[in-house]
């Protein structure tokens, strides 16, 4: 029996293989132990034919019996042994099949975070698209020197072209611009994200260049602009670089609403 057991253990590497000697196993084992019986019980036959006296006999019986019943035991060990064996089996698949499926919704749901943090603009991204740069007049109107200089609603405006133009994603001068962004004059500085820029604005993004290129046709704002000697410069690039918002994303009447 102990052979029989360490074949079943040289063979781990196939869980088929190892289920079909198992089974194996088992059945020649069954027989062997079926056949011991048999054996015995025609050698109790033979001793009672061939031994005289009644005490003898009693006392052939008595140890037979035990032999007997000793092979029997051992045969329902092997038996509950094997039983239990299979159910442990069926234990570790069950849990191998949960782990799979686990792992597989793990996966589905860090590729949600991670579509999600793209389109909150909390990933560094990578695309073609286009490089704008917008820089104050090189003269000044005597007559409306606000005219010759970038404001924050002239980068508003050009933001909010580009993203009808289908942009994916959108920087001035390395800040991300993402849902919350405030883009403002606070006197003479402008500030992003609450963080102060300059003059010249370089303005990045990331889309289609071929629609994002419509944003520099005539009547639209950038033309507006270089009218009003406004500085522009439009270029395509298929290798735009955009940083990640980091800043952080707050609500002040915005509630999440608990599905039930």
């Amino acid at each position: 029996m102990k052979d029989f057991y360490l074949i079943s253990v040289q063979i781990r590497g196939s869980k088929t293989v190892r289920k079909d000697w198992n089974n194996m196993n088992k059945k020649i084992i069954s027989l062997i132990l079926g056949l011991m019986c048999v054996v015995l019980s025609y050698g109790i036959a033979v001793q009672i034919k061939t031994i005289n006296g009644t005490e003898s006999i009693i006392s052939t019986n008595s140890k037979e019996n035990e032999l007997r019943d000793a092979i029997l035991r051992t045969k329902e060990n092997y038996d509950n042994l094997y039983a239990n064996e299979e159910k442990a089996e069926k234990l570790l698949e069950d849990e191998r099949k949960s782990a799979t499926e686990n792992n597989s919704e793990l996966a589905e749901i860090q590729e949600n975070i991670k579509t999600l943090s793209t389109q909150l603009g909390l990933t560094d991204v990578t695309g073609k698209g286009v490089i704008i740069k917008v820089d104050d007049a090189m003269v000044q109107s005597t007559f409306d020197p606000n005219s010759t200089i970038v404001h924050d609603a002239d980068l508003i405006s050009i933001v909010n072209e580009l993203k009808n133009a289908g942009a994916e994603a959108i920087s001035i001068n390395d800040q991300r611009i993402v849902s919350n962004t405030v883009i403002e004059c606070i006197g003479a500085v402008i500030k992003i994200n609450g963080q102060r820029v300059g003059a010249p604005f370089t303005i990045k993004a990331i889309g289609m260049p071929e629609l994002l290129k419509n944003t520099y046709r005539n009547g639209g704002y950038l033309k507006v602009l270089e009218g009003d000697r406004i500085q522009v410069d439009f270029k395509t690039s298929d290798n735009i670089t955009i940083p990640k918002y980091t800043g952080t994303y707050k609500f002040e009447y915005a509630q999440t609403i608990n599905n039930k």
